[in-house]
C-alpha cells in the first residue's frame, strides 16, 4: 500500500498539548493520526460524539441561506473561544 503525506493546520498551543498528549502515551503524532483515521473509516463516522451548540446551529442556517455575515478571523476566534466557555461550563 502506498503512504502519502497529509497537512493539517492547528493552533500553535493546541499543537504543543497534543504532541505533549501523545508523548505521554507513548506514541508519536503521526500514529495517533493514524489510529484515528482508521477508527474513523472502520465506523464509518467521527469515532465520538460531535454535538452542535444552539449558536452553531443558527450558524450553520445562516451560512446554508447564503445570509452569513462577513467575519473577521478575530470574531471567528472570539465565536470559538465563547463555545469552548460554554462547553468548559456544562462539564
Amino acid at each position: 500500500m502506498a503512504q502519502v503525506s497529509m497537512s493539517v493546520r492547528l493552533d500553535s498551543q493546541l499543537k504543543k498539548q497534543f504532541n505533549e498528549l501523545c508523548n505521554e502515551i507513548g506514541m508519536s503524532v503521526n500514529t495517533a493520526i493514524n489510529v484515528f483515521v482508521n477508527a474513523a473509516v472502520k465506523a464509518q463516522g467521527i469515532p465520538f460524539e460531535i454535538k452542535a451548540t444552539p449558536k452553531v446551529r443558527e450558524m450553520r442556517k445562516m451560512a446554508e441561506s447564503g445570509k452569513f455575515p462577513e467575519m473577521t478571523l478575530e470574531e471567528i476566534n472570539e465565536e470559538i473561544r465563547q463555545a469552548r466557555e460554554e462547553r468548559s461550563k456544562q462539564k
